[in-house]
């Protein structure tokens, strides 16, 4: 779109039910909407968590409706007892419930090819708030509701993930923009950056925007992005564009990309693009790299495999690691690591490899290797090199901030010697 200058609306999550509360359940829905509606310039103004009660629930909706240009429910639409959402919405708005005749056809056919009877209760599912929209659900059983009268518009979600997201996706994001409530693109720019502090991001960054834009940063495992908005400059998504590219060329190596796109899916492009093959070789990150592959579709392409060698026998049997290298130099060191990155490259037969060992903790560790050192080896079809990194925080945030620095060291690598590698190989 020509401008993402919109006005500021006021947007209210609410996220229902026992479990969220009772600590069986983490609430990623809070966090997976709170990037979604950003994205489409509709920040969550404030966020509730409420427990599958019929009142409150309703003492909510009777304090909120009006305040807020968006109200988006998640859970409480199944067709259990303890369901509670649609009926004490309705309620509260004056407004009866009306069966969706295509929705109920659908949950009678999902459950003949199951094998199960339909029940007045599963039933109560295929209704929606009289003047409303069903919001299609192939996922599941449940369709969700979109409704709106010209206050405040109402989205409410199922609470499992695999129907939530399609159906936000899907269904709400198209009825959202065609009543002007989101953007119809992004509705900022974001710069993601590795390597540099948001401190001195900022110093950079600071100076490259137009008075009147909004700057936000992002912070997560060595990540750092910076969301640029167009805030009271009223400035164009062209105009952002060119204030990104000026923040890429002054950040430097530092810059990853322009938007949301993961270290993993950087390196699969660009190995893609020069026709070659990966392998890993783990030890303290236990599979989170090969994960961070496979997580993106198409990585098989590039991504030929990985061993997991966590004791020093597997590191011997399996990548055949010299046992003399690992009594002289153990299996947290730079030689370990640049071993174990060319037994990948030759077990899989791949033109590129790396691998991670180290002391996660909270035990291990030495005076000269104290816990949160980590050794990434790195093979390329020219050498083999080694790197030592400290990484702060828990045994779960050491393997994560090691996962992608392995990442990015390789992508810095490729991006300034990748061709030559090629060249030299063939």
């Amino acid at each position: 779109m020509d401008s993402i200058n919109k006005c500021q609306r006021e947007v209210l999550v609410i996220n229902i039910g026992n479990e969220l509360l009772d600590g069986l359940r983490e609430n990623g829905h809070l966090l997976w909407l709170g990037e979604q509606l950003a994205r489409r310039g509709l920040p969550i103004t404030r966020s509730v968590v409420l427990r599958d009660d019929a009142a409150e629930i309703s003492e909510e909706i009777k304090k909120s409706w009006g305040k807020y240009d968006l109200i988006v429910t998640t859970g409480g639409l199944g067709p259990t007892s303890d369901d509670q959402t649609r009926a004490s919405i309705a309620k509260v708005l004056g407004l009866k419930l009306q069966r969706v005749d295509s929705a109920a056809k659908n949950l009678e056919t999902l459950f003949t090819k199951i094998g199960r009877k339909v029940s007045p209760a599963d039933l109560s599912q295929c209704t929606v708030l009289e003047g409303g929209e069903s919001l299609s659900n192939p996922h599941g059983t449940a369709p969700g509701i979109f409704y709106c009268d010209g206050r405040t518009t109402l989205v409410m979600l199922p609470g499992p993930i695999l129907e939530l997201h399609p159906m936000y996706e899907n269904e709400v994001i198209p009825r959202l923009c065609s009543i002007g409530c989101a953007s119809d693109g992004e509705a900022y720019v974001q710069v993601r950056t590795f390597g540099i502090g948001a401190v001195p991001l900022e110093q950079i960054v600071r100076p490259l925007i137009i008075e009147g834009m909004a700057l936000t940063f992002g912070t997560h495992t060595g990540i750092v992005d910076a969301r640029i908005t167009s805030g009271t400059s009223g400035a164009c998504s062209k105009k952002l564009c060119e204030v990104a590219k000026s923040i890429r060329d002054a950040v430097g190596d530092d810059f990853v990309c322009t938007g949301h796109s993961c270290l993993a899916t950087i390196v699969v492009e660009q190995l893609r693009s020069m026709e070659k093959t990966i392998a890993l070789a783990e030890s303290c990150t236990g599979g989170l790299l090969a994960n961070s592959f496979t997580d993106i579709a198409g990585a098989s392409k590039v991504f030929a495999g990985s061993a997991v060698c966590y004791s020093n026998d597997a590191k011997i049997n399996i990548l055949g690691i010299s046992e003399c290298l690992l009594a002289q130099h153990g299996a947290v060191s730079a030689e370990c690591a640049e071993a174990m990155a060319a037994a990948a490259t030759e077990k899989f037969g791949t033109d590129y490899a790396l691998s991670v060992t180290g002391f996660a903790g909270p035990g291990g560790g030495t005076d000269d290797n104290p816990v949160g050192t980590v050794f990434i080896g790195y093979a390329t079809p020219t050498g083999v090199w080694s790197k030592k990194v400290f990484m702060h925080g828990d045994r779960g945030q050491v393997k994560l901030r090691a996962v992608n620095t392995a990442l990015d060291w390789m992508r810095r690598h490729i991006t300034k010697y990748g061709v030559e590698d090629c060249i030299r190989r063939s």
